[in-house]
């Protein structure tokens, strides 16, 4: 990755950044997405591998929910 500085209105900014949040993204990926979006590049797939072995839920509910869980962050990663 290459860091580089991009200049938005103010309006246009808040706007972005309030639609990554609903992503569930930084403003960096939001902005990566639509990058290579409009060049004609392929999504990046998602790994599965990334919610694997996280270490332990704490007896939390994720055992119950633990398909939806997986199905949310695959789907997010193919945004």
């Amino acid at each position: 990755m290459t860091r580089t500085q991009l200049s938005f209105e103010r309006e246009m900014l808040r706007r972005a950044q309030t639609r990554a949040g609903e992503l569930g993204i930084s403003l960096a990926e939001y902005v990566r997405r639509l990058v290579a979006e409009d060049l004609g590049e392929p999504a990046i797939p998602a790994d599965p591998s990334a919610v694997f072995n996280l270490g332990r839920s704490g007896r939390s509910d994720i055992a119950a929910e633990k398909d939806e869980m997986i199905l949310d962050a695959m789907d997010r990663g193919r945004r």
